[in-house]
C-alpha cells in the first residue's frame, strides 16, 4: 500500500474534525394566538399571500386589525372550530395558524388570505 502524499493529508485532516456534537435542529416555535378573554394585549404580525401583511393586537375579546393603512376594531364571535372577529364591514377569521381578512358585505371578497403568524409585535 502506497502512503498518501502530504498535500492530500492536509486537505483531508480538517474534515475529520467536522462532527456533529448532538446539537438538535428544532423548528421555529409557533406563535400562538391568545385566548379571546386574555386581558393582556398581544400583537402578532401575519404574512399573507401576495406579500401582504396584517397586524393584529388581541385583548379582552377584541382584535385591532391593521391592513394597508386601515385599522378596524373587531369583536370576538364565539362559534365552532377556529376563531372569528368581526365589525360591520370586515371579519378576521381562521383556524390554527391560518387566517384571512374578508369583507362582510357583497361577495365576502378576501382582502388578505393564507395569513400565517410571523412575529410578535408591540
Amino acid at each position: 500500500m502506497r502512503p498518501l502524499p502530504a498535500a492530500v493529508l492536509m486537505l483531508v485532516a480538517p474534515l475529520g474534525a467536522c462532527t456533529q456534537h448532538g446539537a438538535a435542529v428544532t423548528a421555529p416555535a409557533s406563535i400562538a394566538r391568545p385566548a379571546p378573554d386574555d386581558l393582556v394585549p398581544r400583537g402578532i404580525a401575519y404574512a399573507c399571500e401576495n406579500h401582504k401583511e396584517v397586524r393584529v393586537v388581541y385583548a379582552k375579546n377584541r382584535a385591532t386589525v391593521t391592513f394597508e393603512n386601515r385599522t378596524w376594531r373587531m369583536e370576538y364571535q364565539p362559534g365552532g372550530d377556529g376563531f372569528r372577529y368581526t365589525d360591520p364591514s370586515v371579519q378576521w377569521s381562521g383556524r390554527d395558524d391560518l387566517a384571512a381578512l374578508r369583507e362582510n358585505f357583497g361577495t365576502g371578497r378576501p382582502l388578505a388570505w393564507n395569513c400565517r403568524p410571523t412575529r410578535l409585535t408591540t
